[in-house]
């Protein structure tokens, strides 16, 4: 078997029970150290809530990206132009983002959009979405090769978050984030795995902890991870008195929709 990544041959790392029942076969590639489950047969078992019940962070982990998001939309991009939240779950990021004042969209064809509803990304327009947001949906993608193929459409810039396998590679039962309990993290990265795949689409790349930037944007890594860094020291709360909020802009929108 091949690396869905970089093409190299793979090697058997271990074999896990998923969902309690299932014996899988995860792989590892040496070169470019992608791991991966052998094809999953279990997710629509799996993916029958959307969003699984042991994601018990997942409001602390939308808090703390919007702040990160916001500082580096305010200082390396256009902050007046469109983003757009992909695989957006319930719409929590989308909704905290325009209550910022960021112009933000929401898609997912396997979550219902609870809290953003009117603000769902349309790709029949030219809608110029200058940086999408991927937060923990990289693990779940059976090929991240075509689905990144689909985001680059979209957007030449994806800011990503997933969890960096650990050094050394832990044991089936020394990583939480295996998740075999739920069967929905089928892909796990080390850094070298993504820096890979952002060179394969000849995209640059930046990390700030577990927050990760494809781009076709070139900038100083120091730079970069100076500026993410004084989220520490509150420069969000800078950002924001900056921008308006899209609350009550939003509010409005949607009575005139509903009244014509």
């Amino acid at each position: 078997m091949n690396c869905k990544i970089c093409e190299s041959k793979v090697e058997n790392l271990f074999n896990a029970k998923v969902l309690g029942k299932y014996d899988v076969q995860y792989f590892r590639c040496g070169n470019c150290e992608y791991i991966f489950t052998e094809e999953p047969y279990w997710l629509e078992e799996a993916y029958v809530q959307a969003i699984n019940i042991f994601d018990t962070g997942i409001l602390e982990r939308n808090l703390y990206l919007r702040k990160l998001v916001s500082i580096l939309i305010y200082f390396f991009y256009d902050r007046q132009k469109k983003f757009l939240d992909y695989a957006g779950g319930y719409g929590i990021f989308t909704r905290l983002m325009r209550d910022i004042g960021f112009d933000f969209y929401w898609v997912d064809p396997f979550c219902e959009n609870i809290l953003v509803k009117g603000f769902e990304y349309n790709s029949d327009e030219k809608n110029n979405i200058q940086l999408l947001t991927a937060f923990e949906v990289f693990e779940h993608l059976v090929n991240p090769i075509n689905e990144l193929e689909k985001m680059l459409k979209i957007s030449k810039n994806i800011v990503l978050s997933t969890e960096i396998v650990p050094d050394p590679l832990p044991k089936p039962d020394e990583w939480w984030y295996y998740a075999f309990e739920h069967g929905q993290h089928v892909s796990f990265y080390s850094k070298k795995t993504l820096e890979i795949l952002a060179g394969k689409f000849n995209l640059s790349f930046y990390n700030y902890k577990n927050l990760f930037l494809f781009t076709d944007k070139k900038f100083s890594s120091l730079v970069f991870n100076i500026v993410m860094s004084l989220n520490k020291i509150g420069l969000f709360m800078f950002v924001k008195k900056f921008l308006k909020s899209k609350i009550m802009e939003d509010h409005f929108e949607l009575k005139r929709n509903f009244n014509n």
